[in-house]
């Protein structure tokens, strides 16, 4: 079996619309519905088993409190960072943050909640004090207790004994929530092999054994499908080594499902796996609200087919829907690889149950669920097939305690293991998945009021309409760009194959009687090109984009060699030019349209905008595709002619930018490209008195001579649309999970190489996380891949030229000798222009006089936020910045605060998105308008008003 090509086969199947993956699993379901009178009568009798019960703890409170509320919001957002805050000055801010200004009546309510909505109300007046935290402190780690077994695997299996009475088996779960260093993927790995060590073996079947789970992303910080190679020589030995301490002692081991972003890769990883342990108990999670969830069955089926062993196939729903469907349209997927009805994903996760049963010589099934319905309905079909049933510690007791009781089934607790304050996100995101509507703790709830209300049919969604836009459709009034997903085996190696092929982009230098001859050219062809209908010029606009899509390996071929950009930028830089294509034509058929103003009676007043003329558009090397194209567009829809400059460093990205426009149907003379350098070509155009204005990006002293030379021509005054550098910050606070903040920093500091405009260049860490802050930001960095841009596996490559890199040198020396050097990554490679990233951490920002473009990110400690504000400030940029914190008032007041044009918080600080994010800053950082906004194509045009006396041709006919 081709492991490799059957995964690469399945990976297209996650992608398929929902009515193809249901005719896939039609032949399973079918007899679910032919039994649901049956399925329903059995429901009844398990809810009227419920209804009788006490609620516990949980299930009162997200009653109480359904987490779709703003007290239930509230609740989950303290208990997700409260415990983590080391000082008490941002705790009670976080506190007061989330519970003032809130309700919290409780209505009809028990004696518990009635005293527990008294006590938040209480705790909203007095506002954040010693007394509401210790309180709100010890009332989570109550909270904790109901879902976590015990602080380590000792401590747990002593606590799993009071199950183990009642029947249940156990699986612990030692929560790895993704490593970002190796140290952290080695701790992972010892209490996995601990857990291996110490769970209770007392059977030759395994499945009458504890057994444990693992998550793969734990126990290497870089799982992700780029990263195969390394990560079979890297990971795979110690996932063997969790396997193998189990299989001695006849435990199973289950991996745990991941991101879809991530299915192909554990499969690839778990064949191996399976194959060189061995083991009948080594097993996987299968997510059924997946749409590749029965063909990755099938494809478990094929490797125990061929090994001869069972697979043991925890089934479950799935985590990470709302996740799931946000990465879709951001990456712009053909389609999202989850169902949008939950009861899709039910009706799936019954077909998969049924296929299971139905092959019990390859599978072990393992049904988690708490669903009344789902139980009831496998219940009805089991016909004496080896399974177990599954639930999380602290949920589905009312239900699965009596039917143990019964000795109707047999059921494993999954049951969290680990210290309290590092399993709170796991916590919040349990509490998210199941304290919905439809969620099993909503249906408890229901059924001790109206028990008929749970008995509802997944089947009925078979004939409903999609609820969601696809990925592509997400934007009413134009098409969202297509991505590639870099998590596909499929799409990684058609890209592979098509990068492969051989490609030339032939340029020719150009000279100072080149510009001028340009200009002449597109003086002549003005007229004709601002005459056309501007449904005409966007509809070109629109060809370009879709030729750009079709072209996709071309354009990222010519950037990765070129430019020097990864795969991953490439292809988001890519997109982004698409959508400026096309939102740039949207743009220009609303507001180029003339507009009949409110007036007098007896006078019409049409505002209109036109073009000013020929344009010079001269782009910057870090962006050689997106703000060359972007510049473009907008001035070519607006009916403008262009004279295109690009950067020096990247010509030959330009060149074929223009061929596939040219082959879009944009008229030849229309745009023309003039190659060279800056100092005598652009400075030759920007001079010449008839250009009707300059769209430049670039560095600010270069915008500071053009500027100049503009004001000084004697000639019309034209716009300048400037966009250039930035000293962008972030600020790092106290109740910011360190794990996502250090993710965003490296990102933001590191990508493409820290030559993006928008780019971190020092982050304001409060003092007291800043140690272990930094720890973990030094871990992520040293697992920074450098190399060849080509190389899919690369993170950074090199920055642009000897120049770039002879600057960015002199600075680290400096730094080196002025600030403390906290990590230095190691080289990419023997020769070439490669600076490795750096991290320094400073005393102020004044230590940094200008914009350092690459790879160095400093860290200055702070204790005062208003000082933050200040020094921010103080450079007189203003382009990004990124907040960092849990605490929504903070976000509110930075921004209100902070002199940017772009501020993003508890996320990225680069990558913004056209239309959803126009990006642009003021002060040192340009002259606006934003790019990819609703007044950008504005700039690039003249107003023009024309008033008409209609009662001078013969009186007023509205008075009629």
């Amino acid at each position: 079996m081709d492991y490799f090509a059957e995964v690469k086969s399945l990976s297209s199947t996650k992608y398929f619309s929902e009515s193809e993956a249901m005719a896939a699993l039609a032949p399973y379901f079918e007899v679910f519905q032919q039994n649901e009178a049956q399925i329903f009568a059995r429901a009844r009798k398990y809810l009227q088993v419920v209804a009788g019960k006490k609620p516990g703890l949980v299930q009162s409170l997200i009653s109480q409190y359904p987490l779709k509320t703003e007290q239930g919001q509230a609740i989950m957002s303290l208990a997700e960072c409260l415990d983590r805050v080391p000082d008490k000055k941002t705790a009670y801010q976080l506190i007061d943050d989330k519970l003032k200004n809130i309700n919290w009546s409780s209505g009809e309510a028990s004696l518990m909640m009635s005293a527990a909505g008294q006590a938040l109300g209480l705790a909203s007046k007095l506002g954040g004090n010693a007394v509401t935290y210790t309180a709100l402190h010890s009332a989570f780690k109550i909270l904790g207790r109901e879902f976590i077994l015990g602080n380590d695997i000792k401590n747990a299996i002593s606590h799993a004994k009071s199950l183990k009475k009642q029947g249940y088996s156990i699986s612990y779960d030692m929560l790895g929530e993704g490593a970002r260093t190796s140290l952290q993927a080695e701790n992972y790995l010892k209490s996995y092999l601990e857990a291996a060590a110490s769970a209770e073996a007392k059977s030759a079947d395994i499945f009458e054994n504890d057994s444990i789970s693992v998550k793969i992303s734990a126990l290497h910080p870089r799982y992700e499908l780029l990263k195969y190679e390394q990560l079979r020589t890297e990971l795979l030995p110690r996932l063997l080594q969790i396997v193998q301490a189990a299989k001695k002692r006849n435990i199973a081991v289950i991996i745990d499902a991941e991101e879809a972003a991530r299915l192909d890769l554990s499969l690839l990883i778990f064949a191996e796996l399976f194959v060189q342990a061995n083991y009948e108990g080594l097993g996987l999670a299968v997510q059924a609200y997946q749409k590749a969830a029965l063909p990755v069955l099938k494809f478990l089926q094929k490797l125990s087919a061929e090994k001869g062993l069972r697979i043991p196939v925890r089934l479950v729903k799935g985590a990470y829907w709302d996740y799931e469907i946000k990465r879709a349209q951001a990456d712009g997927l053909s389609d999202y690889p989850v169902y949008t009805q939950k009861d899709l994903s039910d009706i799936s996760y019954l077909a998969c149950a049924k296929f299971m049963l139905e092959n019990s010589g390859q599978f072990y099934p393992q049904f988690a669920t708490h669903n009344v319905i789902t139980i009831s309905s496998l219940l009805e079909v089991i016909d004496g097939e080896p399974h177990e049933f599954q639930k999380l510690f602290g949920m589905g007791d009312e239900i699965y305690d009596d039917l143990i009781k019964e000795k109707k089934i047999k059921c494993r607790v999954y049951a969290p293991v680990g210290e309290q304050e590092d399993l709170l996100p796991y916590l919040i995101r349990r509490l998210l998945e199941n304290g919905a509507n439809n969620s099993f703790v909503h249906q408890l709830a229901n059924a001790r009021t109206s028990p008929e209300s749970v008995l509802h049919s997944p089947f009925a969604a078979l004939e409903k309409r999609i609820a969601l836009r696809p990925p592509g459709e997400i934007y009413s009034n134009r098409k969202n760009s297509s991505g590639v997903d870099l998590g596909s085996v499929f799409e990684v190696e058609n890209l592979k194959a098509q990068l492969a092929e051989s490609m030339n982009v032939v340029i020719s230098e150009s000279n100072i009687d080149d510009c001028d001859r340009a200009v002449k050219t597109a003086l002549q062809e003005f007229e004709s090109w601002s005459e056309r209908d501007i449904s005409e010029r966007a509809a070109i606009l629109e060809n370009i984009a879709d030729n750009f899509e079709l072209n996709t390996h071309k354009l990222a071929q010519v950037l990765t060699v070129e430019a020097k950009r990864n795969i991953a930028d490439s292809l988001s830089e890519i997109r982004e030019t698409v959508d400026f294509c096309r939102y740039y034509a949207v743009q220009a058929r609303s507001i180029m349209r003339p507009r009949k103003m409110a007036g007098i009676t007896g006078e019409d007043n049409i505002y209109q905008l036109e073009p000013r003329g020929v344009f010079v558009c001269i782009s910057p090397w870090n962006f050689p595709l997106s703000i060359f194209t972007g510049q473009i567009a907008a001035a070519l829809v607006s009916g403008n002619c262009v004279i295109a400059k690009p950067a020096e460093q990247t010509p030959k990205v330009a060149a074929l930018a223009v061929k596939l426009m040219q082959e879009a149907g944009l008229p030849e003379k229309v745009l023309q490209l003039i190659i060279g350098n800056g100092e005598t070509v652009g400075a030759q155009l920007v001079a010449n008195p008839e250009i009707a204005g300059v769209c430049f990006t670039g560095s600010t002293a270069t915008a500071r001579v053009i500027n100049k030379t503009l004001a000084e021509k004697n000639s019309k005054i034209v716009p300048l649309i400037a966009e250039t550098g930035g000293q962008n910050c972030m600020i790092v606070d106290s109740t910011a999970l360190i794990e996502r903040a250090v993710d965003d920093m490296i990102v933001s500091a590191f990508g493409s190489v820290g030559q993006r405009c928008s780019a971190l260049r020092v982050a304001y860490v409060q003092s007291d996380i800043a140690d272990e802050l930094l720890n973990v930001l030094k871990g992520a960095m040293a697992e920074i891949t450098l190399g060849n841009t080509q190389d899919f596996a690369t993170d950074v490559g090199e920055v642009i030229d000897a120049e770039a890199k002879s600057a960015l040198e002199k600075h680290i020396e400096r730094m080196k000798s002025e600030a403390k050097l906290v990590y230095a990554c190691g080289s990419g490679g023997a020769g070439g222009n490669f600076v490795p990233p750096h991290l320094f951490e400073i005393k102020s920002i004044s230590q940094l006089p200008t914009e350092v473009f690459g790879p160095v990110l400093h860290v200055i400690r702070y204790k005062d936020f208003d000082e933050v504000i200040a020094q921010v400030n103080s450079t007189g940029y203003g382009l990004t910045f990124g907040i960092q914190t849990r605490i929504f008032s903070r976000i509110d007041y930075l921004s209100r605060k902070i002199h940017a044009g772009n501020i993003y918080a508890n996320r990225s600080m680069i990558g913004a998105v056209v239309e959803s994010q126009p990006f642009g800053g003021h002060g040192l950082s340009g002259t606006g308008p934003k790019a990819g906004g609703p007044e950008y194509l504005k700039r690039f045009c003249v107003e023009k008003v024309v008033t008409i006396n209609k009662t001078a041709i013969g009186g007023n006919l509205e008075l009629l």
